[in-house]
């Protein structure tokens, strides 16, 4: 008997799966990285294949232009991702940085505006200032900054694997439980 939710079974091997990438994410980050960003090459040479190909089935007057300018975007991007991985790594970086500093900058200005209605409003101001400095440490050692990612990632992994583990044998004993009660109804029946 399964649960009437999800097998223990599937969770199980889910749970085993996040601690392998966990584990490899914190031993091997840049391999991890590496294979993220190529990852994403491939999918967008395979989004901008299929785009095209939907955009040669379109009829002319609903706006095919826009679908094969976007397949040819598409196409292009993973091709350079391919050719030029690190620069796909480093742009990433930078992207996640500039999200940082922008993200502090906007904590900072909520604060001083509601600084009126809340207290402790310096508890924004500090998520702001760590904001700023994340972005800033990430603009100054983009490498690091992607690397720290990837063990996040890997921390994210291992921890994501043991709660499924854990849910998995919850599972498993629910299953176990409800088999006795599913052979005593169908003999009733």
């Amino acid at each position: 008997m399964s649960s009437p939710v999800m097998s223990s079974g599937s969770v199980a091997w889910r749970g085993v799966a996040a601690l392998v990438f966990g584990f490899f994410a914190l031993l091997r980050p840049g391999s991890v990285l590496l294979g993220l960003v190529l990852l994403f090459g491939a999918y967008c040479l395979v989004d901008g294949i299929l785009t095209l190909v939907s955009a040669a089935k379109e009829r002319a007057e609903y706006g095919r232009g826009w679908l094969v300018l976007e397949g040819v975007v598409d196409i292009l991007i993973g091709l350079v991702t391919f050719a030029w991985p690190g620069i796909t790594m480093l742009a990433l970086t930078w992207l996640i940085a500039a999200w940082a500093v922008i993200r502090g900058i906007s904590e900072l200005v909520g604060a001083a505006r509601l600084r009126k209605y809340i207290r402790h409003e310096w508890l924004y101001i500090v998520g702001g200032l760590l904001s700023i400095l994340l972005g800033v440490a990430i603009f100054a050692r983009p490498i690091a900054g992607a690397l720290a990612v990837t063990w996040l990632l890997g921390i994210y992994g291992l921890i994501f694997g043991a709660v499924l583990l854990g849910l998995s044998f919850n599972l498993r004993k629910m299953e176990q439980t409800a088999l006795p009660e599913e052979e005593e109804r169908r003999r009733a029946a």
